[in-house]
């Protein structure tokens, strides 16, 4: 041991490792910071890569680069401000951990993109903007270069403020205002426009019906019977069953609409055949878990898990059938506008535009989505396991119906009307800072896009591709 003032003084010693200690946290605090960028850097890089892999050399593939690099950053922020909505409420009531939400929330989306991505595109892509007011097919790709641009930007700003919006609302707007600064409001279907109003007014009032519809059966007929357990044991696997049939009845509408013969009515039956033998397996798994638990509320939790887990993973697949069109309407309207790739004779985007959607919510979710997920889960009002699958099952619905319809809806807007929902039928409080940021946040959101749009064409774009004569 060394004299008491030496450098070999113990105490000393023991100060030096604890600077170096802090040093070492501090270092991989600043390294997981820096990280979540530079992934996201990574992506964007691999999404232009990827993207030049399917045109041809020339002037129009350098616009098609950047306007894959555009949706894959505007997907990255779908991700990682609208993951909210898909677990948010699994989380806050402890049914799923912040590890396993994001995994199950990206893989869900992959998937709702890729099978049932293709049908909103259409509307986002020409549904909005008459191609027939343009001058020519470059101000189509302008107008959706500029509206990519703004959206994504708005929705980076609501995500790094904690404030979860429409990114629905966003594209929609963005594309109405640098539209409208091209080629004059006329250029604005105005027609189509009133039809996807109507759809946001009905989709939260569908969504809150819903939710306060499914609570009030679960507290009428198993919260309030004097032997819970047993009508837990009845119903909870009913509830699956119904979930299982639905999901399965709609992929077979979305993927065999194309199929000669096939009708609505038979992904009906076939959907309620499967999900009649569902039942079998969910009725033996929630027998399961009820094994040793006592007959009280606290025990519901329990058995309300798995719904809860399932229905999340329905909601994100719904989320990435609905969503993944914010980012690539716009991608495969340019696409087409190029001439490179005709879109219009299926309605749908090409598979590697989905798969750059796809991809790029999934980024969003896993690299940024926790921030959110708290907002939603846990500081609008507490959701305990029952309620907050109501709130998802309602969510995955009304996205599912609207998705199959061809409607962009919003699905922060229904899966936040369906908590009020459940608020009102169980006369439970809500945080209202936190309400009233959500709500200002919506209210913004389309008339602040509207004017991002305009000032991204008019002092940007149109620099790059007319002045520079990139065309």
């Amino acid at each position: 041991m060394g004299e008491p003032n030496s450098p070999f003084d113990k105490q000393t010693v023991d100060k030096d490792l604890e600077k170096i200690g802090f040093i070492e946290s501090a270092t991989q605090f600043v390294l997981h910071r820096a990280a979540a960028p530079g992934l996201a850097l990574i992506f964007l890089v691999g999404s232009a890569i990827f993207a030049a892999l399917f045109v041809s050399a020339g002037v129009q593939s350098v616009v098609i680069v950047a306007a894959a690099v555009l949706a894959a950053y505007m997907a990255m922020n779908i991700g990682a401000n609208d993951v909210t909505n898909n677990v948010g409420a699994a989380v806050g009531a402890r049914a799923l951990s912040m590890s396993g939400a994001l995994v199950l929330a990206a893989f869900c989306e992959i998937a709702g993109a890729v099978i049932a991505g293709g049908n909103v595109v259409a509307t986002i892509k020409s549904d909005i903007v008459s191609p027939l007011m343009l001058a020519s097919t470059d101000q189509i790709i302008d107008i959706m270069m500029a509206a990519l641009l703004a959206a994504a930007l708005w929705i980076n700003v609501a995500t790094w403020i904690n404030a979860p919006v429409s990114t629905t609302h966003s594209i929609v707007g963005s594309i109405i205002g640098a539209g409208a600064t091209i080629a004059g409001v006329g250029a604005v279907k105005w027609s189509s426009m009133a039809e996807i109003t109507l759809s946001w007014i009905v989709s939260p009032i569908l969504g809150a019906a819903i939710a306060s519809g499914f609570l009030w059966l679960i507290m009428d007929r198993i919260s309030y019977r004097e032997d819970k357990l047993a009508a837990a044991r009845n119903w909870v696997p009913l509830l699956l069953a119904l979930m299982t049939g639905s999901f399965l009845a709609y992929i077979l509408v979305v993927t065999s609409r194309a199929t000669p013969g096939f009708r609505i009515w038979h992904a009906v039956l076939i959907g309620l055949f499967l999900g009649g033998a569902s039942y079998i397996w969910f009725r033996d798994a929630v027998a399961r878990q009820s094994v040793g638990l006592e007959n009280r509320n606290a025990s519901l939790k329990v058995l309300f898990r798995l719904p809860l887990i399932f229905s999340a993973a329905l909601l994100s697949f719904a989320h990435g059938a609905n969503d993944v069109a914010n980012a690539i309407g716009p991608l495969a309207a340019i696409v087409e506008a190029s001439g490179i790739q005709s879109v219009a004779r299926n309605l749908d985007a090409p598979f590697w535009v989905l798969m750059i959607g796809a991809l790029g919510i999934s980024t969003g979710i896993l690299l940024y989505g926790p921030r959110l997920i708290r907002i939603v889960g846990t500081q609008i009002t507490k959701l305990n396991p029952a309620r907050a699958y109501c709130v998802a099952m309602s969510t995955a619905i009304t996205v599912i119906l609207a998705s199959a319809l061809g409607l962009p809806v919003s699905t922060t807007h229904v899966l936040s009307s369906g908590i009020a929902g459940t608020m009102v039928a169980n006369k439970s409080g809500v945080q209202g800072d936190t309400i009233r940021n959500v709500l200002l946040a919506w209210i913004l959101t389309l008339p602040v896009c509207v004017l991002l749009g305009a000032m991204t064409f008019a002092a940007g774009l149109y620099l790059v591709f007319h002045l520079f004569g990139m065309r």
